[in-house]
């Protein structure tokens, strides 16, 4: 999300490489007919910084192997009515589902006002990930119809929770771990450990400011290990 003029000012989403980003540091994957932008380095996220981006978005996938994901977003988006209680609860009602499935599970704070769950997976064709999302966030909506909405009609949401699976196909992203927000206070999307739900007081805890106190103070990375994980998604009944 690129803000020329500050977060107060015009934003706007930016995929593909164009006029106002230096390619130096970065790498023009060719897609579609047009160059999507991608970056593995400090010099490739400066230029980013120096376009005026605010938010870094990325896909599900890695550049080896856009046409499958690799790594699934449950975005907890809770609706009016709700409380930070709830989605808290929503957090590890996602995480026991699929941990009975055998599958490990990820959390980062999306900086805003929801959780993310991170799903590692072996390489898996996008349809058949977000098919395998979407029946979680259908399966869940089912049981807790009081609680949790699988659709994103805003008239639904009302006291839910909305499960929004919809980032898991080729052409959507997530805020990246650690990326900044464009939005007051200048939150940051940030991993924890599940062990650390219990005392986040909200999803926009972690800025700017004090992000790094929290680096300073970690043991270990709440995400340790994580590219290492290739789980083959089950077949849902």
């Amino acid at each position: 999300m690129r803000c020329p003029e500050g977060a107060a000012g015009q934003c706007f989403f930016q995929k593909h490489a164009s006029a106002g980003i230096s390619a130096d540091h970065l790498h023009l994957v060719p897609e579609d007919g047009d160059k999507i932008l991608s970056l593995d380095d400090l010099d490739g996220l400066l230029s980013l910084v120096q376009a005026g981006v605010l938010e870094v978005h990325v896909r599900g996938s890695s550049i080896e192997h856009l046409g499958d994901a690799d790594r699934l977003v449950f975005d907890l988006d809770p609706g009016p009515g709700t409380d930070w209680k709830d989605v808290v609860a929503a957090a590890r009602d996602v995480r026991a589902r699929l941990a009975k499935l055998k599958l490990k599970t990820f959390l980062k704070t999306s900086g805003g006002k929801g959780l993310h769950v991170i799903l590692p997976i072996k390489p898996t064709p996008w349809d058949e990930a977000k098919d395998f999302c979407h029946a979680i966030a259908a399966i869940m909506e089912q049981d807790s119809p009081n609680k949790y909405v699988s659709t994103a009609t805003k008239s639904k949401r009302h006291g839910r929770i909305f499960i929004d699976y919809l980032r898991n196909s080729r052409e959507a992203t997530a805020v990246a771990p650690y990326s900044t927000r464009a939005r007051p206070g200048a939150a940051v999307s940030v991993p924890i450990d599940w062990s650390e739900l219990g005392a986040l007081k909200s999803a926009n805890q972690f800025t700017v400011k004090n992000l790094p106190q929290r680096l300073a103070r970690l043991r270990k990375d709440p995400w340790a290990g994580i590219g290492r994980i290739k789980q083959k998604l089950p077949k849902l009944k």
